[in-house]
């Protein structure tokens, strides 16, 4: 089992004058420790889950680039995107120049986006549920033909390209991974067996559930299941490793082969090289 170290909240008790050298400091870390992947948030205002939309709350793709100036080894993404926050091609690109810069270790965490609360406080459009599953499949298929090398003209029913160049094409081959984020049966599954490498689900009694029918998609399109990563959110607590390891090996029976989530008081660092100490090791062969 491999362990991903999501940053969700930047609202950290020094401000934003320490918020560089102390993001540097837990990304540094974190690839020290044996995470296999830093993910951060696509949002730009802080969700309602975790704290008042005025918290601190930095733009993702600045921020992964500055992350991968600070590490080595740590694979890099939004856990997970909005597809309507961007255009498809400049999405490719952004992805794309991630890839190149910090040597191959970008992915793509993609979804449908929900806050609305953000998008119209932004300016930004906020179609229909069905239009935004749309938006996504299109910017799923535009984003794998720039990276592909693919420069014929894109015709969609909400984007239109003329020519979809994209270089430097990206190092990790065939492409930057793709992780779609979401549980929905009907579309999100379906579009992670036809497109993705990973899906990203929550634990709970609904998972196994929701692998079969994940498994089920993949009969239908022809695909793998085993080459589908399966990668779950989670929330550490430091303050106690053995319960941690213990969750996780019931998540590892379940189908689980990747936890990525948030670690309390992450700004201390020590936290995150407790769990680098203490869980990675411990989970390393479930």
């Amino acid at each position: 089992m491999k362990i991903g170290l999501q940053i969700p909240d930047f609202t950290w008790p020094t401000g934003p004058a320490r918020l560089g050298p102390e993001l540097a400091a837990v990304a540094a870390a974190a690839d020290q420790a044996g995470f296999d992947s830093l993910c951060l948030m696509d949002h730009f205002f802080q969700i309602r889950y975790l704290g008042p939309p005025e918290h601190d709350m930095l733009e993702a793709y600045t921020t992964l680039g500055f992350l991968a100036a600070h590490t080595s080894r740590v694979k890099l993404m939004t856990m997970v995107t909005g597809a309507i926050y961007r255009q498809p091609a400049v999405l490719a690109k952004i992805v794309s120049t991630l890839d190149v810069l910090s040597g191959g270790r970008a992915w793509l965490g993609i979804g449908a986006a929900w806050n609305e609360e953000e998008s119209r406080g932004l300016g930004l459009d906020f179609p229909p549920l069905a239009e935004r599953f749309e938006r996504l499949e299109e910017t799923l298929e535009i984003c794998l033909r720039m990276w592909l090398g693919d420069e014929r003209p894109y015709a969609g029913r909400h984007y239109r390209l003329e020519r979809p160049l994209g270089v430097p094409a990206p190092l990790t081959k065939p492409h930057p991974p793709i992780l779609i984020g979401g549980a929905g049966e009907k579309k999100t599954l379906r579009l992670v067996a036809r497109y993705a490498q990973a899906c990203n689900l929550f634990p709970g009694p609904e998972l196994a559930r929701k692998l079969e029918v994940l498994r089920a998609h993949c009969e239908r399109e022809g695909r793998d299941y085993d080459e589908i990563e399966k990668t779950c959110l989670y929330a550490f607590d430091a303050n106690d490793p053995k319960k941690i390891v213990r969750e996780l090996r019931i998540l590892a029976a379940s189908g689980v082969q990747t936890v990525i989530g948030s670690v309390a008081d992450v700004w201390r660092v020590t936290p995150v090289e407790v769990i680098g100490r203490e869980v990675i090791p411990a989970v390393a062969g479930l």
